[in-house]
């Protein structure tokens, strides 16, 4: 799977989806390519003099980025509730990084079925 699909699957399929678990590839894709198209978007709106375009595109893109996270946090075995960690100031946002980048759960948990044992 490209790191595009990635972007797409959490955009066409679980747009607004807080329930099940997600890889640390597919919250790291996701951001990867929402972060190159927030700085492609917002370099088109200074171009065309549209500076809010980036802001409608951060806005579109506000519950799915949410959700993904919540679903990251949910494969490490922690509620969604944990994102208002990241609203201490400094450490906050360190602590929410180290746990999108530690392993999910191996097996099932409390959340869902483990996302990778599909996948060989």
């Amino acid at each position: 799977m490209g790191f595009f699909d990635w972007y797409l699957k959490c955009i066409k399929g679980h747009y607004a989806d807080f329930e099940g678990r997600a890889r640390r590839t597919e919250y790291w894709m996701f951001f990867l390519v929402n972060l190159i198209i927030s700085i492609v978007v917002g370099l088109i709106g200074r171009a065309i003099h549209f500076h809010m375009l980036g802001s409608l595109y951060g806005l579109a893109m506000f519950v799915p980025g949410l959700a993904v996270g919540v679903r990251r946090l949910h494969d490490t075995g922690r509620s969604g509730w944990w994102w208002l960690v990241a609203l201490i100031p400094l450490i906050g946002w360190i602590w929410i990084i180290v746990l999108f980048a530690i392993a999910g759960d191996q097996g099932s948990n409390q959340y869902g079925a483990d996302p990778k044992e599909g996948v060989a």
